[in-house]
C-alpha cells in the first residue's frame, strides 16, 4: 500500500488496483531496446478532511499509460462515491495533489521497465564475449506499484530475443474427502500450509496479502478470499521474469460427501507449462492429502 500522504487538509490513501489490463514489451532491433508498453488502470482510493472523522472513497482510472504519452500527459480521472459537500472538496484535492503523485509512481515504473527490467536483453559483442567481466550484484528496486507486471524475455544466447513472453493457460479438477471449509482453511492457513509443504511459510490471509512458499520457489499476492469457496491470487516461481504473474483461480464446490477443486491458472510462460502443472499435483494436492487424509478420485478439465 501507499503510505498516507498528507494533500494540503486531506489524508488519502492508495487501498487498491482494482484493473490492470494491457501489457509492456521490449524488442530488441539491431541491438537497441524499444520498449512498448499500453495500460488501462483503475484505483480505489480512501481519504478525508484531516480535521474530520468522515472518510469517503472513490477511483482514479489510468486509460492511457502508454509510450506514446508523456507521464505529464497521461489523465488520472477521479471520482467519489459521494455526493455531499465535504466528499466533492476531497475529491478536489486528491485530483489536483494527488494526481501528480500517482503520475510520479507511474515515472518509476516507466523507469523500471527501461532499468531493471531489460537487463541483459542486449547481447554482449564478439570482443566482449572474449573479456571476463566481473559479476554484478544488482539491487533490488523495491516499487510501491509493485502489482503492475510486465511481459518481457530475456534473449537466447544464439538469437534475438521474442517480443514477448508466450503464456498458455491450465485446467485441473480434482476431489477431496472433506467440506470446502476444511480445504480452504488449509490451503490459506500458514500453520496447515507449512504442514503439507514440510518447509517454512509466509502468509498475509487477506485481500492484498503476500505469500511465500517452499522456502522463496514460490511467491504471490491474495487477490480475493471468500470463504469457503474461492480463492484468487497471482503467482508466480520465483525464477520468472521480473513482476510477470499468473492468475489462479481456486473454486471449491460442495457435493456433500466430498468437495470438487477447480483450478484455473492463466498467464503460465509456455517455456514452464510442464513444471508448473506437474508441480500443483506433486507439490499441492498429493501432499494435502497425505497429510489430511482428504484422499479421493481424481480426474482433470
Amino acid at each position: 500500500h501507499v503510505p498516507y500522504l498528507v494533500l494540503v487538509t486531506v489524508k488519502c490513501q492508495i487501498k487498491d488496483i482494482s484493473k490492470i489490463e494491457g501489457e509492456a514489451t521490449i524488442n530488441n532491433r539491431k541491438k537497441k531496446l524499444i520498449y512498448f508498453y499500453e495500460w488501462e488502470l483503475e484505483l480505489e482510493w480512501k481519504g478525508g478532511l484531516e480535521e474530520s472523522k468522515t472518510s469517503f472513497t472513490g477511483k482514479a482510472e489510468i486509460p492511457n499509460l502508454s509510450e506514446e504519452n508523456d507521464i505529464e500527459d497521461i489523465d488520472v480521472n477521479v471520482s467519489v462515491k459521494s455526493n455531499s459537500d465535504e466528499a466533492h472538496k476531497v475529491k478536489e484535492v486528491v485530483r489536483k495533489k494527488g494526481s501528480d503523485i500517482i503520475r510520479e509512481r507511474l515515472g518509476q515504473y516507466i523507469k523500471d521497465l527501461k532499468t531493471e527490467f531489460s537487463q541483459n536483453l542486449i547481447l554482449p559483442s564478439k570482443d566482449q564475449k572474449k573479456s571476463p567481466t566481473a559479476t554484478e550484484k544488482k539491487p533490488v528496486v523495491k516499487k510501491d506499484m509493485s502489482a503492475l507486471p510486465v511481459v518481457s524475455k530475456a534473449a537466447p544466447k544464439e538469437q534475438n530475443i521474442g517480443v514477448k513472453i508466450n503464456t498458455l493457460t491450465y485446467k485441473y479438477q480434482e476431489d477431496f474427502l472433506c467440506p470446502p471449509d476444511e480445504l480452504y482453511t488449509t490451503l490459506t492457513d500458514v500453520v496447515r500450509v507449512q504442514a503439507w509443504t514440510h518447509s517454512p511459510a509466509e502468509m498475509e490471509t487477506e485481500k492484498g496479502g503476500p505469500f511465500v512458499l517452499f522456502n522463496g520457489m514460490v511467491e504471490g499476492i491474495f487477490d480475493e478470499l471468500s470463504f469457503p469457496n474461492k480463492i484468487v491470487m497471482r503467482w508466480r516461481f520465483k525464477s520468472w521474469p521480473p513482476a510477470h504473474y499468473s492468475v489462479v483461480t481456486v473454486q471449491l464446490i460442495d457435493k456433500h460427501d466430498h468437495t470438487v477443486m477447480r483450478l484455473t491458472q492463466t498467464g503460465i510462460p509456455d517455456s514452464d507449462f510442464d513444471r508448473t502443472k506437474a508441480g500443483w499435483r506433486q507439490y499441492y494436492w498429493v501432499p494435502i492429502k497425505d497429510t489430511f487424509g482428504f484422499g479421493a478420485r481424481v480426474g482433470s478439465l
